[in-house]
């Protein structure tokens, strides 16, 4: 049964090489489940028992399932669309010499260089389209090996195995073409969103690696794929939201954009995207700001985004007494500086939610004397101030364009999505908590 939840995701990666494609399958998956759509500049009517989804900016979507109008609280799951990539600028055509066409092209979030060159690459995302009076957005997806980073031949650079600092603007730029393809670039774009040329007044593209995802080891124990962090999670949590039953707390499925690169934005983490929709839940409902107040109390939120594993060629930069290694269940994610949000309260709760689901749990923290990264956990506490924990599953090579985590841990995480979505936390009071 793990493997064929893990070929799932795969699949489900493989169809969404862009964060805009991540959402639009989402909805897909949901209308199919009988969630209606709202939109944010429409009256929402909701009711008890009710199924529904909204999205900001076609990159974040939050689905919730309504129990009844005296719910006790909201259990949020938590997770991100984007992945570290390379944008493609405005004018991003560039001659080399009239023999070659490259694109121009920034770094979007912080990853790892080396892994994305020679391979092949392609272009998706979003595209703006003039139709009359109205602008509307279209998916595109260059479906075909398209573009390759070439490395630079050891010859030409024999301190290449010594360590390299990467140029973005000199090193990372894709090869389009010959010479012919000069000004074809944006005719490929229209052409895939299958509209003229010169309707195409806007653009976010991104490069995504074509390498399909797979299944190996010694006992095909392990998968490796683009986008795992945090594809990984936001599947399982939309797998949790879909086979989970009604029960007395509003079950939310967050997925936000941008915390690649800080979630500063209007449909990232430190939005009011969530407490935006939390709020008119409650007052759609017709329910008070006090209800609102007090159903906080008794919500839980699970930041999932996923963890460091023990490297096996460098299994010194883990922590010494903290080791999570793929296969080996829900890692909790602890800081004492606050980069994730788990306490005592939070990691109580999830272990317990954990051994609800029979599913085994693991700790991560950095070694002291080495900084990690953060996630969205505590930039979203700041709009929506709830009990939080930060949950993943142990990978390696995080922000490679292919990265490798465990088969079994994927059907885990969707275990635990549905337990946590299936209970409800009450407070009792500040400090005492019970679990249902």
């Amino acid at each position: 049964m793990d493997r064929k939840k893990a070929e799932q995701l795969l699949a489900f990666i493989e169809k969404s090489p862009s964060c805009f494609h991540v959402i639009e399958n989402m909805k897909a998956e949901l209308e199919a489940d009988g969630f209606q759509k709202l939109n944010e500049n429409e009256v929402w009517n909701l009711e008890e028992k009710g199924k529904y989804y909204v999205t900001r900016n076609g990159s974040s979507i939050i689905a919730f399932k309504v129990p009844h109008k005296e719910f006790t609280g909201f259990q949020i799951m938590a997770s991100h669309s984007d992945a570290p990539s390379f944008k493609i600028k405005e004018n991003p055509e560039m001659d080399v010499d009239q023999k070659y066409t490259k694109l121009n092209v920034e770094k979007y979030g912080g990853m790892l260089c080396a892994p994305w060159f020679d391979r092949p690459l392609s272009v998706a995302g979003r595209v703006m389209v003039a139709e009359g009076e109205r602008i509307k957005s279209v998916l595109v997806n260059v479906d075909r090996d398209l573009v390759m980073i070439p490395n630079l031949a050891i010859h030409m650079n024999r301190e290449a195995n010594s360590g390299y600092q990467y140029n973005a603007q000199i090193d990372m730029l894709p090869l389009y073409g010959d010479a012919s393809a000069k000004g074809g670039f944006q005719k490929l774009i229209a052409d895939a969103a299958n509209v003229e040329e010169e309707k195409v007044i806007g653009s976010d593209l991104f490069l995504y690696n074509r390498q399909k995802g797979c299944i190996w080891g010694a006992a095909k124990e392990y998968m490796s794929s683009s986008k795992l962090d945090d594809l990984q999670c936001a599947y399982s949590s939309l797998q949790g939201l879909l086979n989970s039953h009604i029960q007395d707390a509003v079950a939310v499925h967050c997925v936000l954009d941008n915390e690649e690169v800080g979630s500063g934005t209007k449909q990232g983490a430190a939005s009011t995207f969530l407490k935006d929709t939390l709020k008119r839940i409650n007052r759609s409902l017709g329910r008070t700001e006090e209800q609102y107040q007090m159903a906080l109390s008794s919500s839980f939120m699970l930041s999932a985004d996923n963890a460091h594993a023990v490297h096996p060629n460098y299994s010194d930069r883990s922590d010494p007494t903290n080791r999570p290694y793929l296969n080996g269940g829900i890692v909790i994610k602890h800081s004492a500086n606050q980069k994730y949000t788990t306490d005592a309260v939070s990691c109580a709760v999830m272990k317990t939610i954990c051994n609800k689901a029979d599913v085994p749990y693991q700790m991560f923290t950095n070694r002291s004397d080495m900084l990690g990264g953060s996630t969205l956990g505590n930039i979203s506490t700041t709009q929506v101030a709830i009990n939080t924990v930060d949950i993943g599953v142990a990978q390696l090579a995080m922000h490679s364009p292919y990265e490798t985590c465990g088969v079994k841990d994927t059907e885990a995480l969707m275990k635990v999505a549905e337990t946590f979505y299936n209970s409800s936390i009450l407070m009792e009071e500040d400090g005492a908590y019970k679990l249902r």
